[in-house]
């Protein structure tokens, strides 16, 4: 009985502190959410991230870029996964 108890409770601790670094992972984004129609003035992209999913799914993406004014910018815009790409 001490094994199952000792093992339940390892299991129980990795379980938080992966929900924890889960947690921790988010941070805040000050990009702002694109709108059809939006103007965007892209010189060049720097960074296309998404959240890792094994699902096909509707996802927030963010994209960093530099406008044509040469200053750094922050956008946020809703796609599919890249996961729909390895589904029929």
């Amino acid at each position: 009985m001490n094994i199952r108890l000792s093992l339940l409770v390892a299991a129980l601790a990795c379980t938080a502190s992966a929900g924890l670094a889960q947690a921790n992972d988010t941070t805040p984004s000050n990009a702002a959410p694109y709108k059809y129609g939006m103007p965007l003035q892209v010189a060049k992209v720097i960074a296309l991230t998404e959240p890792p999913t094994l699902e096909c799914k509707v996802i927030t993406a963010d994209m960093k870029y530099i406008d044509n004014n040469g200053r750094p910018e922050q956008i946020t815009y809703r796609k599919l996964s890249d996961a729909c790409q390895l589904q029929n």
